[in-house]
């Protein structure tokens, strides 16, 4: 059995869970509403306060869908109920971040500045405060969404290994290298 599979799904005060003849699960709370295809060797049944899943075989790629499942159905029920946030630091000198409705615009060391949409899923502030680096909050209801976005921004300028400059999740710990002073001796 498979250790996170097995595990019930608690289902919070104002989360709807719907399971639908094709084995598709429909997740709807104050935050909004996910849905998701669920492979049909895993079985669904919604309890009074939880979720279960079930497998029907003990085949290895059966196994490995029964804590995936579970854990995405848990991801939206917590996305619905609570939802996610993710924090990232611009770090550099003039380097900035600014956000205009669902557009953020970002000035990175390039020649020019990068625009980059944001979907509406997805709630985006930045904020600038004196004497520190600006940081952009995205918020949303759906987990794999936010990650996807967090990573795409992130990819526009990763942080580089010897001063720190870039985009970086805040309390990202970035490995600095020695520079070529340090050769030398």
């Amino acid at each position: 059995m498979s250790r996170i599979g097995k595990l019930p799904i608690p289902i919070p005060s104002g989360v709807k869970v719907e399971v639908s003849k094709d084995n598709t699960v429909k997740v709807s709370g104050p935050l909004g509403e996910l849905e998701q295809k669920v492979h049909p060797s895993i079985n669904i049944k919604v309890e009074e306060a939880s979720v279960v899943l079930t497998r029907e075989s003990e085949e290895k790629q059966v196994k490995a869908y029964h804590g995936l499942y579970r854990s995405l159905i848990n991801n939206m029920i917590i996305g619905v109920a609570q939802g996610y946030t993710i924090q990232q630091e611009v770090v550099g000198v003039g380097y900035k971040a600014e956000a205009k409705g669902q557009m953020l615009e970002l000035h990175l060391g390039f020649s020019h500045p990068i625009y980059f949409e944001i979907p509406p899923e997805v709630k985006v502030e930045a904020k600038t405060e004196r004497r520190s680096s600006p940081i952009i909050t995205l918020k949303s209801h759906d987990k794999q969404l936010i990650g996807q976005v967090a990573a795409k921004i992130r990819s526009l300028r990763p942080p580089e290994p010897y001063k720190g400059k870039g985009i970086k999740f805040v309390g990202e710990q970035i490995r600095r290298k020695a520079g070529k002073s340090a050769a030398s001796k």
